[in-house]
């Protein structure tokens, strides 16, 4: 907790810097007739043009729209959450929701409820729906949603004996020791040791369970030991490759990595990088130990504690949230619709990645929803690359990022 206050102080402090360096141009809201919007990486980008849509269904109401980079995102909202003078609609990816609800960076929407149908939990698939509240407030309403599949080349599974993808675990394994049989620089699954869900969607695919009501992140559990064991089993057993290699899609083009997990922006990617697999390639929903649990990604649209205009902040996100502005949103972005309503449009269930898509999105989690989820992550994926590259003794690194992480969510 220290740390935290210190970080908070240093921010503050260079809150207060800023300010009166400053020419008096802010990135706080505008007023009445000004909703400002900072939105991340490329969707910031794209939404600016995009908001046109709302400016013409409310006239009274102009949206300034601030695209902020991915890399300086977080920085920039601790400095408004210690400054107050952020925007009146702030996006958060999922995992950072915690974070900023827990320093009191969020407006709580309960009373708004009732006026605006769009922010009940009920709209959303749950996993997603589970990050919409923070100590019983209603904190974020989710804007588009993410989840990861399987990818897998049809035709070289086919060559090797498979006529679908692997359904279970053990199938996956034999499928991937079948694949990686096939000759010297050939694998059978590729997993990217740099995405830090990947290890908790095995976690939670074996039963793994957090408690944090109770403190209980249960890192020492049978469920977790064994799910972190079959995770590394790939590398030990060399059917994953244990450095980055080739690009993954043209990899993926070649054969020679046939089979990887990833989330919906990988459709446009690899049509665009390599046409010539179209019609040899398909998603599926991911492999079933006790469940076949994946993660559940993207980002909430949150009002900040300092809105100046919360009202058009409340009519914004509304707009946001309703099916027609999400379908809109799909074919400009390829991001994918957080109500569950969008999902029963036609091109949701006759588009065969679609449909994968929406049915793996049943069956999600989010990230564990603490302000210390990046961090624990990250100490997960120090102790994965200690066991893969440096062989060290897996028992023993995971009882100590078990000890990491107890004390991270006591600080």
């Amino acid at each position: 907790m220290k740390s935290k206050i210190i970080a908070l102080f240093v921010v503050v402090l260079l809150s207060i810097t800023l300010a009166a360096c400053s020419n008096g141009d802010s990135s706080s809201g505008g007023g009445d007739d000004t909703v400002t919007v900072w939105a991340m990486g490329e969707e910031g980008k794209m939404l600016k043009e995009f908001s046109e849509g709302f400016e013409e269904d409310h006239p009274e109401l102009t949206v300034d729209v601030q695209a902020i980079p991915w890399d300086t995102a977080h920085d920039k909202l601790l400095t408004a959450v210690a400054s107050g003078n952020g925007p009146d609609v702030v996006q958060l990816g999922t995992t950072w929701v915690p974070e900023f609800a827990e320093a009191g960076a969020l407006m709580d929407l309960s009373e708004y409820e009732e006026d605006y149908p769009s922010f009940a939990k009920e709209n959303y698939f749950e996993g997603s729906a589970s990050t919409m509240e923070y100590d019983d407030q209603l904190v974020g309403i989710p804007w588009y949603v993410d989840t990861r599949v399987m990818y897998y080349r049809t035709d070289v599974l086919e060559e090797a004996g498979y006529e679908e993808a692997p359904q279970t675990w053990d199938e996956l394994k034999e499928a991937a020791q079948t694949l990686s049989d096939r000759g010297e620089d050939s694998y059978g699954l590729d997993i990217d040791r740099n995405d830090q869900i990947t290890p908790f969607i095995f976690a939670w695919q074996n039963g793994y369970e957090a408690n944090l009501e109770e403190n209980e992140l249960n890192f020492d559990t049978p469920e977790f030991k064994e799910a972190i064991e079959y995770y590394t089993s790939y590398f030990d057993e060399g059917l994953s490759q244990k450095q980055e290699g080739v690009d993954i899609v043209q990899a993926f083009k070649e054969g020679t990595k046939p089979m990887f997990f990833s989330g919906p922006w990988m459709i446009n990617i690899i049509n665009d990088q390599a046409p010539d697999i179209e019609g040899d390639w398909a998603t599926a929903v991911m492999p079933t130990e006790e469940t076949n649990t994946s993660s559940m990604g993207g980002a909430n649209l949150s009002v900040f504690k300092d809105a100046e205009n919360v009202d058009g902040a409340l009519e914004y996100i509304s707009y946001m949230t309703e099916v027609d502005t999400q379908m809109d949103w799909l074919e400009t972005s390829n991001t994918l619709p957080s109500l569950t309503e969008a999902w029963e449009e036609d091109i949701m269930t006759e588009d065969p990645m679609y449909a994968t898509f929406g049915e793996q999105l049943e069956n999600t989690k989010p990230g564990l929803q603490t302000e210390e989820f990046e961090r624990i992550a990250q100490e997960l994926l120090s102790a994965i690359e200690r066991v893969v590259e440096g062989d060290a003794d897996l028992d023993a690194e995971l009882e100590e990022f078990n000890e990491t992480a107890n004390e991270l969510l006591e600080d």
